[in-house]
């Protein structure tokens, strides 16, 4: 751990220098931004892991043409958040995950700009800071303040922003309110972090959750998909909960197989 976070530190170096420089953006898919940083930091990360930890496979948001289920894992998106680094949001962050057989075992998601390091082991707590956190213990629905986000497909007007549109208006009348910042790892974080009561969110990719379902779970929150079962990378949608309203916020989901 202690190794792992020198090497994200020392990534989040170069996080820092794009975020206020100029950059050259270029586009994944019709709104899917992606710079020179993302680039650079992540082949920084992969250099720096793979020879701590050389009999693991990474996966890079950025490297990865497909996801690769592996015995050894390490899940990489070196800017979680490009569109808010592009337009200097400062709501983006490294994540890094570690998986073993299929089960995560050490996170850290670093947002240089906000000095936010969480980190996590399995069994050994949720961390920010040096600080140990925990979720809330919110059991209301309707006093939760939940967190999500919208998928690049939105684009398309297809299954996947079917889905967000019906579940915003069968969920939002139900909550406190409903947040979108536009990263994935920071919304775990900050669930993890009692700041939000629930995430959920349709269509991220492992390296998006990969490092964030840890922290959730460390936390003492709960994560499942969007049928409360296990939560398996590769999943249409994640929900996570401090846990006491995980099973309210299931029930207030559209049913994603409808949607086709």
């Amino acid at each position: 751990m202690e190794n792992l976070i020198k090497i994200v530190l020392e990534a989040g170096k170069l996080f820092q220098e794009g975020f206020n420089a100029t950059k050259e953006v270029r586009y994944k898919g019709s709104v899917d931004l992606v710079t020179q940083y993302d680039v650079a930091v992540e082949n920084l990360l992969k250099e720096k892991i793979s020879k701590l930890l050389p009999e693991y496979t990474i996966i890079g948001e950025e490297s990865s043409d497909e996801f690769t289920r592996a015995t050894k894992a390490i899940y990489i998106d070196p800017i979680d958040g490009t569109t808010n680094f592009v337009h200097k949001i400062p709501v983006c962050a490294i994540s890094v995950g570690i998986w073993i057989e299929g089960k995560a075992e050490i996170a850290i998601v670093y947002n240089p700009i906000l000095n936010e390091l969480f980190y996590a082991k399995r069994n050994d707590g949720a961390f920010c800071n040096g600080k140990k956190i925990s979720v809330t213990s919110t059991d209301s629905l309707q006093r939760s303040l939940l967190a999500t986000g919208f998928p690049y497909t939105k684009v398309e007007k297809g299954r996947d922003y079917r889905w967000v549109v019906k579940t915003m208006e069968n969920l939002l009348p139900y909550t406190q309110d409903i947040r979108r910042l536009g990263a994935a790892s920071i919304d775990l974080c900050y669930v993890a972090n009692g700041i939000f009561d629930a995430f959920y969110e349709c269509n991220l990719k492992p390296w998006d959750v990969a490092a964030g379902i840890l922290l959730v779970e460390e936390a003492g929150g709960k994560v499942s998909n969007h049928k409360g079962e296990a939560y398996n990378l590769g999943d249409p949608i994640i929900v996570a909960t401090n846990g006491c309203n995980h099973n309210a916020l299931i029930e207030k989901l559209a049913d994603y197989e409808e949607e086709v």
